[in-house]
């Protein structure tokens, strides 16, 4: 290969930089940040658990209605039972 040695060193050293980003440390929360991330944590949870009850539901009407639709669909269409 041509290239110079220079041009094969710099993305290993770009590699290293950008390992040496990604592992830096966050500096720790203040109390005030962590209170407001505490509220926000359950805040999520109670809009989490609103839509579950809501999904729940719409899943029962969902099966009452099928259960409605389906029995009177085998009433009226019953198929003949077969003779062996």
């Amino acid at each position: 290969m041509n290239a110079p040695k220079l041009w094969m060193v710099i993305p290993a050293l770009l590699i290293g930089c950008a390992v040496g980003v990604a592992s830096a440390k966050l500096p720790p929360m203040d109390d005030a940040a962590k209170a407001k991330a505490a509220e926000a944590k359950a805040k999520a949870a109670d809009a989490t658990k609103a839509a579950r009850v809501q999904e729940e539901k719409a899943m029962d009407r969902a099966v009452a209605r099928y259960k409605k639709e389906k029995g009177t669909q085998t009433a009226a269409t019953a198929p003949a039972a077969k003779k062996k």
